[in-house]
């Protein structure tokens, strides 16, 4: 029986992180969308499946403060702790399956790069989408990307979803409304193209 834990724990294991096809040496996308947003640099902010991922350093260097990652993987949040340093005790750490999470607070942006589009069960992408509600509060961001439409069918060995806007949507329901969408090839370390989705939503607030 596949193991997600296991899986991604052996992936960083074996690979470093800027050997891992989805790695970016700068998150150019990500950060351009939740710069977007204007959210106060105090007000809480989890990076999905951040991993080893630098999306935190840029956060950290545009002066966001309240900032948390979650990965499923303990060897890639190793990895971005060392090398983030002495700023690694100001950032809210998180081993966890996003499937089972339970938010100690909630947050005020949740992005999330290439996690959602690993899960093929129904029943796995209706459990994120829980969490996810009950994580951002109302009239909180939120940020996906995704493979896009046409692109890459698997992943790391994995199957994969592809995603476009009404496809999202239908999996969101009807508590998010969508902002913008962004494409994005990218370049993975291998040279290899993949096309992205970038999906910017706000959660809506209860009547």
């Amino acid at each position: 029986m596949f193991n997600r834990k296991t899986h991604w724990q052996n992936i960083y294991q074996e690979k470093s992180a800027s050997d891992v096809s989805w790695y970016q040496s700068e998150p150019k996308l990500s950060l351009e969308l939740i710069l977007r947003t204007q959210i106060a640099k105090d007000e809480a902010i989890i990076d999905i499946g951040g991993g080893a991922s630098v999306l935190v350093d840029y956060l950290c260097n545009n002066n966001f403060t309240n900032l948390s990652v979650l990965d499923i993987s303990e060897n890639a949040l190793a990895t971005a702790k060392r090398r983030v340093g002495d700023l690694a005790t100001q950032i809210e750490w998180i081993e966890a399956d996003i499937t089972q999470f339970k938010p100690p607070h909630q947050f005020s942006l949740w992005h999330e790069r290439a996690v959602f589009h690993f899960l093929t069960e129904a029943s796995d992408r209706q459990l994120y989408v829980n969490v996810l509600k009950n994580s951002l509060r109302a009239g909180g961001h939120l940020i996906i990307a995704a493979f896009a439409i046409g692109g890459a069918t698997k992943c790391s060995g994995l199957d994969i979803v592809q995603y476009d806007s009404e496809k999202l949507i239908a999996e969101l329901g009807e508590d998010f409304k969508l902002i913008a969408e962004k494409s994005e090839i990218h370049i993975t370390p291998a040279n290899k193209e993949q096309k992205f989705s970038y999906f910017y939503f706000t959660k809506k607030s209860v009547p």
